[in-house]
């Protein structure tokens, strides 16, 4: 695998964020789950995976499996990318259920369980109740990505999940702003862009 950037995170939200791991953020478009260490690296990026359960991966799974697996993560994405632009800008309803039984099913083949574990809390060491997950297979990687989906689903108000207005920017991000007045995936890119395109314009219209 080429030595890619590191990947994006501006969505304010796990979900998108997996929707943009793929994008152009300058010229050309990369796809930072391309193939299966590319599949890892975002992952431990994005800290949906401990980092010894992606280490055990790379360690135990053959290349083959794990670009298998990056695929499907790609294919979940796209499902999900349609699904994102039919329905957001409004709030999701129930009746969507149907359309998110490809979700559930990958929900279903979960082994996540719960353990006690020691907790510092200051000086202090106490009890802590945490999630945990078997990562029997390369296929396991794709849960804590679903596990991300239905959050969203079920938490996040549809009505301010925002595509950038980027002329050829593809990112999503959900608006955490006051008056939910955000435009741009970042002030930096492609806000600025829009800056200096409106400036050139105004200078064209005065001369």
């Amino acid at each position: 695998m080429s030595q890619k950037s590191p990947a994006i995170f501006i969505a304010d939200s796990a979900a998108l964020d997996f929707l943009n791991s793929i994008a152009t953020p300058v010229d050309a478009t990369i796809d930072w789950i391309g193939d299966g260490e590319g599949l890892l690296a975002w992952l431990q990026q994005a800290q949906l995976v401990p980092s010894d359960a992606l280490e055990a991966m790379r360690k135990d799974a053959k290349p083959a499996e794990l670009d298998r697996v990056a695929a499907q993560a790609r294919n979940l994405r796209e499902w999900f990318r349609t699904f994102v632009h039919e329905n957001r800008g409004k709030p999701l309803k129930a009746a969507a259920l149907d359309d998110l039984e490809p979700l559930n099913r990958l929900l279903a083949r979960d082994e996540g369980f719960g353990q006690l574990v020691a907790h510092k809390h200051g000086k202090t060491t106490a009890l802590k109740f945490q999630s945990a997950r078997r990562w029997r297979s390369p296929e396991s990687l794709l849960l804590p990505i679903g596990e991300a989906l239905a959050r969203m689903l079920a938490e996040e108000d549809f009505s301010d999940v925002k595509a950038c207005e980027g002329a050829s920017c593809t990112l999503m991000f959900a608006d955490r702003t006051r008056g939910r007045s955000r435009r741009w995936c970042s002030m930096g890119i492609c806000g600025n862009r829009a800056k200096q395109i409106a400036h050139r314009h105004r200078l064209k219209e005065s001369r």
